[in-house]
């Protein structure tokens, strides 16, 4: 299988990055680091997640992020929407698309949502309803992949069975989750290869975590499975609050020169990224997660 021409990056550090910060972040902060990411060319913003705050501190305020971000003609900007409650806020607040997730793991749903997988799947379905009422796109995430901090390995044919579901019931696109980074590239592959057989390559994502350094290589082995839609983190923001141990997504930075170097299309420019990378690693007191970003600061 040919390589992709174009892919698509899905810059979730607004959300997934920033959910497991441990120190508060400002509105203005969050506001200034959207602004920064689409004016580097990234296309797919998930600005924020309406849950209960009680939960994730740090996503507090994602109304009001989404009020003042300075909106760019061609991007998408999305929040995640776990229940009603959760959409409508994402309603109200103007997103363009908002996501559901599930897991691959029963152990892993159970600690992050308290339900079982089919129960929580479930629970979607009046957001498909209401999110068809009001035209909005609805993009499914399926947590533990590759392996579960409880469970251990998770079998491809469950995932494969929970993407289906998602699928049929109105997802436009599954992100395919290694919370944990714990796959390989061979193991990426095989994922890839028995869940497109219930869904289609064209409406499946990759979303790695780079715990043990191999999301890059799981990216590419992606690639080689005919996938063209990423989801990264700026300057490798991230973290799972529910999976102990889980280091940050694969930096937005790192993706972006993997795919230029091979010579895919993605709207975004390197330069201004690695800016906005450092630009947030600044304001959280934190070495910049990303490789490419750090080197090109160098040689600044």
């Amino acid at each position: 299988m040919s390589l992709p021409q174009q892919v698509r990056l899905v810059d979730v550090g607004p959300r997934d990055g920033l959910q497991n910060e441990q120190q508060p972040i400002s509105v203005a902060d969050k506001i200034a680091l959207v602004d920064a990411l689409s004016a580097a060319g990234v296309r797919s913003i998930e600005v924020g997640s309406f849950v209960s705050p009680r939960w994730v501190p740090q996503m507090a305020g994602s109304a009001e992020v989404f009020a003042g971000i300075q909106r760019k003609a061609g991007v998408r900007y999305t929040a995640l929407t776990p229940n009603m409650r959760g959409f409508e806020g994402a309603l109200a607040a103007g997103a363009d698309e908002v996501a559901v997730f599930a897991a691959a793991s029963e152990a892993f749903s159970q600690r992050n949502i308290n339900c079982s997988i089919s129960e929580s799947i479930k629970r979607f379905e009046p957001i498909m309803v209401a999110a068809k009422a009001a035209g909005l796109p609805v993009r499914g995430y399926i947590s533990c992949v590759l392996g579960c901090p409880y469970e251990g390995r998770v079998s491809p044919a469950q995932v494969a069975s929970v993407a289906a579901e998602l699928h049929a019931m109105g997802c436009y696109e599954v992100s395919l989750g290694d919370t944990i980074g714990t796959g390989t590239a061979g193991e990426t592959r095989r994922l890839i290869e028995s869940v497109a057989q219930q869904v289609p390559r064209e409406h499946l994502a990759g979303h790695f975590h780079d715990t043990y350094g191999q999301a890059i290589a799981n990216v590419y082995a992606s690639l080689l499975e005919g996938i063209s839609v990423f989801d990264s983190s700026i300057a490798g923001l991230g973290g799972c609050p529910y999976a102990k141990g889980a280091s940050g997504n694969v930096a937005s930075e790192d993706v972006l020169y993997l795919l230029q170097g091979l010579g895919i299309e993605t709207g975004v420019d390197l330069p201004a990224l690695a800016a906005a990378g450092e630009q947030i690693s600044a304001v959280l007191q934190r070495p910049n997660g990303s490789r490419v970003g750090r080197a090109l600061l160098k040689q600044a």
